[in-house]
């Protein structure tokens, strides 16, 4: 596609590690190895090219390598091409191929949609034009990502497009979906994706869309410093926790007794107005939206209710557009952000893919990343999946301390890498989801003991985050916002 000696690599110098020092059924570090004799060093390739004369920046998916999983590295190029496609004024075209998180980094793999979201999110309000065509197949972490979050979307025929693979949804739910939901046709048929493009049409079609689009300005996006992160933590309280591990949170979090979000209304929150969905027409009951006053602050809070005696919620399309309807609603009223995390994972049904939950997952991390008001996530419980991480990007985490975030719930994970969901427990534990290791990578920056009464505790240490926050000067809330969400898991690459 590209006109014959164009392609400028970039960034080819960055490969993977074992961050984690994971082994499944081989250990991580012999699959990495053995990846890196076939003919591509990553699970993406980045550089610029020109396309019948018109210079633009290419990401490309390498299935080939580990199934293209996007890990630590993944995370950092892509965020390094937009960066450079804004300070050169190019246009983007992304091709994923990917079968999602890499599972053998874990959360590190899994915060790297965060920080695609921001960097592809600051580029697009910069003037940049991003057109994505989705290759077969393209699932999970960078659909959920770098996948959903262009201006105009094709995809490769017959491609797999979906936020679930196929196995892991027959392997958890014992069915899987029909065959033909999760293909280009059907979904170009629903409006998720808005057309399918033969790959030997490319190069023919996608001048007349440039075009169409007009050509992007130059917009400085400086390339990210380790050590300008600018951020501040309190130190963590007193707590013992080193009889825990990550097995321990994920069984505690889905005690049938524990407090989930009314139980945090109830401490904090007065005057509450309920916002009705996504205000157009569409409602799913397990995401709340409410202004209310909250321990005396004027906010707009989104939180997953998880039904009584349940585990976390499991929400549809509609309930991400609907908390993307409440973000803008904050930032239109001038009021500060709360959002509450306690998710079994997004629905992996025919209605949540046909209503483009990729998208809206995609589509939550890059408008709450842009708010201009003060964002506090509460992770409460259960953090399973995008359908969690989608609510994350912001200005402070607090999380009490038997909550956690992974990219798939354990025994999703356990299925991925070993066909069967009875070593949960184990895969839990090496994939560092508990919150001392989210806190290490620089997600979470408070940590609650959740002891008896904790829920007003966890109420108040949101109210102080929030004035804090609400003293500083916006730009350089949204700066520092920004430089946290880039930085995260930056060490492991």
């Amino acid at each position: 596609m590209a006109d014959d000696g164009s392609f400028t690599v970039w960034d080819d110098d960055l490969t993977s590690n074992d961050p984690l020092g994971f082994t499944d059924a081989r250990s991580y570090r012999d699959r990495l190895q053995a990846a890196a004799e076939g003919d591509t060093a990553e699970a993406v390739v980045t550089g610029s090219a020109h396309i019948v004369g018109r210079e633009v920046a290419l990401l490309v998916g390498a299935f080939e390598f580990l199934a293209g999983t996007q890990g630590v590295v993944v995370g950092e190029r892509v965020a390094r091409a937009f960066e450079r496609a804004a300070n050169r004024g190019l246009p983007v075209l992304g091709m994923p191929a990917s079968g999602g998180t890499r599972m053998q980094e874990g959360s590190l793999a899994f915060v790297q949609m965060l920080k695609i979201a921001a960097v592809v999110g600051a580029y697009r309000r910069g003037g940049g034009r991003y057109v994505a065509w989705l290759r077969h197949p393209t699932t999970g972490g960078a659909l959920a990502s770098w996948g959903s979050l262009a201006q105009i979307t094709w995809a490769q025929p017959g491609a797999l497009i979906g936020l679930t693979g196929p196995r892991v949804i027959e392997q958890l739910y014992g069915e899987a979906l029909p065959d033909h939901v999760q293909r280009a046709e059907h979904l170009c048929a629903h409006g998720v994706v808005d057309d399918v493009v033969a790959g030997d049409q490319l190069a023919t079609r996608l001048p007349g869309l440039l075009d169409s689009l007009g050509p992007p300005p130059t917009h400085a996006m400086a390339p990210f410093d380790a050590g300008d992160v600018g951020r501040t933590r309190r130190p963590l309280p007193t707590l013992d926790l080193s009889g825990q591990d990550s097995w321990t949170a994920v069984e505690r979090s889905r005690a049938p007794d524990r407090p989930g979000l009314p139980a945090l209304l109830d401490a904090a929150a007065r005057d509450i107005v309920v916002v009705q969905g996504d205000g157009a027409g569409g409602r799913d009951d397990g995401c709340v939206t409410v202004v209310c006053t909250f321990r005396g602050i004027q906010v707009v809070l989104v939180g997953h209710d998880r039904p009584a005696g349940q585990r976390g919620a499991s929400l549809d399309a509609v309930g991400y557009r609907s908390a993307r309807n409440a973000m803008r609603l904050a930032d239109e009223l001038g009021l500060p952000l709360v959002t509450v995390v306690d998710t079994e994972g997004a629905a992996a049904t025919v209605g949540a893919e046909e209503g483009g939950i990729a998208a809206e997952i995609a589509g939550c991390m890059a408008t709450m990343s842009g708010l201009t008001v003060p964002t506090v996530a509460v992770l409460l419980g259960e953090g399973s999946g995008g359908g969690a991480i989608a609510w994350l990007p912001a200005d402070r985490v607090i999380a009490p301390a038997h909550a956690w975030l992974a990219p798939i719930a354990p025994e999703g994970a356990s299925s991925i890498l070993f066909r069967t969901t009875d070593r949960a427990p184990e895969i839990a534990n090496a994939q560092a989801i508990d919150v001392v290791s989210l806190r290490a990578i620089g997600l979470v920056d408070e940590i609650i003991d959740d002891h008896r009464g904790w829920v007003s505790e966890l109420a108040d240490t949101v109210a102080d985050q929030l004035r804090d926050l609400a003293a500083q000067p916006v730009d350089e809330r949204l700066t520092v916002r920004y430089r946290r969400l880039r930085s995260l898991a930056a060490a492991a690459g």
